[in-house]
C-alpha cells in the first residue's frame, strides 16, 4: 500500500525527518529486545505487538494524512519532551520498561506537532496499543504472581478432585498419583493474561460492536477469560503428567499447552461475543426531526 494522498514536499520532509529520528532512537532498542527479552516466554509477545502496532499505523496512514492540519505545538512539544526524557532515563539506566514506554508520549508529540489532535484521533488505537509492548513492572509482577499461583493451585485441585482424580495440594505443590508438580511463577499466567488482553482488545477493535454495553462486558471479561484459560492449561499439564509421565508433562506437551491456553481463551471470547450479539442490541439512532 502506498500513500494515496500527495503531500507538499515540505510536509513530506517533516514526516521523513520524524520517521528517521524515531528509527535512529528505537531500532537499536528493538534489536536488543529481539535478542533479549523477546526471546523469553514471558515477553515473547513483545515482537508480535511491535509488528501489529506498525501494521496498525500503516493501515491508518491515509486517515492520519487526511486529518485537518491543526498543529498543537505547546502540547505536542510537552509530550515530545516527556517522551524524550523517559527515553534518556531508560537508556541511561538500561530499563526496558522506560525505553519502550517512551514511544507513546513521543509519537503523541510528533503527531500533535506535525498535524494536531485530528491526527491523534485517527491514530488513537495503535497509539494506545503500544502499552502492550511495555513489560510489566517487576514490583507488580512480584506482588501479583504469588496470589495467582495460590488461586490456580486451589481451583485446579478442587476441580480435578471433584472429577475423581487422586490429587492433593500443599501450597502451590500439586500431587497426583506418584507425581508432584510445582505451580511455578511462569504458571501463574500473569504474562499470558497480559498478552491475551492485548489480543482481546485487538479483537474488540476490529469487531467494532456498536453497543457500549456489549463492548463493556467484553472488556471486563478479558482478564477473567485469560485467568480461566490458564487454569485449563495447568489442569491439562497435570493430566498429561498423570497419564503419560513426567517427561511428557515437562517436554514438548508442556510447550504445546501454551497453544491450549490461546485456543481456550479465544474460544471463550468468541463464544461470549456471539452470545452478547444475540442478547444485546445497540440502541437505534434517534429519528431526525421532520
Amino acid at each position: 500500500m502506498a500513500f494515496a494522498l500527495p503531500l507538499p514536499r515540505a510536509h513530506a520532509s517533516e514526516w521523513l525527518i520524524a520517521l528517521a529520528g524515531f528509527a535512529a532512537m528505537y531500532l537499536p532498542i528493538y534489536w536488543w529486545a529481539a535478542n533479549g527479552i523477546w526471546q523469553t516466554d514471558d515477553q515473547a509477545h513483545g515482537a508480535i505487538i511491535l509488528l501489529v502496532v506498525g501494521w496498525l499505523f500503516w493501515r491508518q496512514q491515509q486517515a492520519i494524512l487526511a486529518a485537518p492540519r491543526e498543529p498543537a505545538p505547546v502540547t505536542g512539544w510537552a509530550a515530545f519532551a516527556t517522551g524524550l526524557l523517559i527515553y534518556l532515563v531508560g537508556r541511561a539506566l538500561n530499563v526496558s520498561i522506560l525505553e519502550l514506554a517512551s514511544q507513546l508520549p513521543l509519537i503523541l508529540g510528533i503527531l500533535l506537532i506535525l498535524r494536531g489532535w485530528p491526527a491523534v484521533r485517527a491514530a488513537w488505537f495503535p497509539l494506545i496499543y503500544i502499552v502492550f509492548m511495555v513489560p510489566l513492572p517487576g514490583v507488580f509482577v512480584d506482588a501479583v504472581t504469588g496470589p495467582l499461583k495460590q488461586w490456580i493451585s486451589i481451583i485446579a485441585e478442587n476441580s480435578l478432585y471433584a472429577a475423581g482424580y487422586p490429587i492433593a495440594r500443599n501450597g502451590v505443590m500439586l500431587s497426583i498419583g506418584q507425581y508432584q508438580l510445582l505451580v511455578a511463577d511462569a504458571c501463574s499466567g500473569l504474562h499470558s493474561m497480559f498478552s491475551l488482553s492485548g489480543l482481546g482488545v485487538l479483537y474488540m477493535y476490529f469487531a467494532a460492536r456498536r453497543s457500549l454495553v456489549h463492548n463493556g462486558i467484553l472488556l471486563v471479561s478479558i482478564l477473567p477469560i485469560a485467568f480461566l484459560a490458564n487454569i485449563v492449561r495447568v489442569m491439562v499439564l497435570v493430566l498429561v503428567t498423570y497419564y503419560l509421565g513426567d517427561e511428557a508433562g515437562q517436554g514438548f506437551l508442556h510447550g504445546a499447552a501454551g497453544m491450549v491456553l490461546l485456543l481456550v481463551a479465544l474460544a471463550i471470547l468468541f463464544g461470549l461475543d456471539t452470545l452478547l450479539s444475540s442478547l444485546v442490541r445497540p440502541r437505534p439512532a434517534a429519528a431526525a426531526p421532520v
